[in-house]
């Protein structure tokens, strides 16, 4: 039977507010610096102390440009004599990383100021706000993993596949050493380059090894087939092409190709939103292949699930589920958690039944990277503990 998923728990999850944050307009600070994502050499986007987000464009035959981010509506920009158009957001950005896209007379385009990243199913510009806490995915001075691309066959879809491989610092050092593995999967209208270039995973983990506050693993990442879904036609997705490759076709030649330690208790899932769906359907089917499950903005595990799936208890190691706090109510994005019932009480509730469960919520954060980041910074110390 193919497994399907609501249309409204999918929109629920995709669709919804990102990331402004409810305040007003405060007075300008002038300490605008160009955003780390820029172009070399491009001076705008620029990003402010205050959250602000600052935009030039170079348009002297448009009559209208704003700037689309973050699903709150666009921020116009002014033309001057020059035909230069320049603009302000309106209020303070969440913190993290943010698509975002022009509109030119009614046309959308992408910022030639800034780096373009796959999201929303397209190529799309993005500006990073800095965080008070981005050391943790800071690029230092320490030991660093290896991300590759990988092609692997693929006979359930009849062509080669896309994966990327992240190996940890040590691993073309020591030949005889094998690790357990995470198979990490992006959100809807994202793909395989997702993880390691918005959400900076091999950052994120060569710094936790090199402070000794995680165990190294191999991260795998690859195209979940999300973008097959249109909206207007999300009910009809079908995971289970998905589910094949994955299990049948990728873990094997992961296993074959690289030093795994290939049994149940060193295989982990994970994914943000869609992918979280994808990780809670996959994985419940098979248990005999993951141990660890973590749900990242893609729903919870409830009591009815774990009486509903047999072998639960005793098999999985490990449930991570998590949330931006704005998603769970009382700002852009409130309410995304429902679906599935509470999250934090589903979590509760596995606790009480004995299950090794953790639910972490991201401060200040919306359904966005900076939520998603933290959370693989939270869920990755949890991961494959003896």
């Amino acid at each position: 039977m193919k497994t399907m998923l609501s249309n409204g728990v999918l929109i629920s999850i995709l669709l919804g507010p990102l990331c402004l944050a409810q305040t007003s307009q405060p007075s300008e600070v002038n300490d605008w610096k160009p955003s780390t994502l820029n172009q070399p050499g491009q001076q705008y986007p620029q990003v402010n102390s205050q959250r602000l987000a600052r935009f030039r464009i170079v348009a002297p035959q448009a009559q209208s440009v704003s700037v689309g981010l973050g699903g709150r509506g666009g921020t116009p920009l002014t033309k001057g004599e020059d035909g230069v158009w320049t603009g302000t957001t309106a209020g303070p950005l969440d913190e993290g990383f943010h698509y975002y896209h022009l509109t030119v007379d009614g046309g959308t385009f992408n910022d030639p100021g800034t780096l373009n990243f796959y999201g929303s199913t397209r190529w799309e510009s993005g500006i990073e706000i800095p965080a008070h806490d981005q050391d943790f995915y800071a690029l230092k001075d320490v030991p660093h993993g290896r991300v590759q691309q990988i092609l692997f066959p693929s006979k359930s879809t009849n062509m080669s596949r896309r994966a990327f491989v992240y190996t940890p610092p040590d691993y073309d050092k020591d030949q005889t050493q094998r690790y357990p593995v995470l198979y990490l999967q992006h959100g809807w209208g994202e793909d395989e380059t997702a993880w390691s270039t918005q959400g900076h995973a091999n950052l994120i983990m060569d710094n936790l090894i090199a402070e000794g506050k995680t165990k190294p693993f191999i991260i795998v990442m690859t195209y979940g087939m999300t973008n097959d879904a249109k909206i207007g036609s999300i009910n009809s997705f079908n995971i289970a092409p998905f589910e094949t490759v994955l299990v049948n076709e990728l873990i094997p030649y992961i296993d074959a190709n690289f030093r795994t330690l290939s049994d149940q208790p060193h295989r982990a899932m994970a994914g943000l939103s869609m992918g979280g769906m994808e990780t809670k359907t996959i994985t419940l089917k098979h248990l005999d292949v993951f141990s660890h499950i973590g749900l990242l903005s893609g729903g919870s595990i409830s009591s009815d699930d774990v009486k509903n799936t047999p072998g639960f208890a005793k098999k999985v190691k490990l449930v991570f589920v998590s949330y931006g706090s704005r998603e769970l109510g009382g700002g852009p994005g409130g309410g995304r958690g429902g679906f599935g019932g509470d999250p934090k009480a589903n979590a509760e509730a596995l606790r009480q039944a004995g299950i090794n469960s953790v639910f972490y919520v991201s401060p200040n954060t919306a359904h966005e990277f900076l939520s998603w980041r933290r959370s693989l910074h939270e869920l990755a110390p949890l991961l494959f503990k003896d």
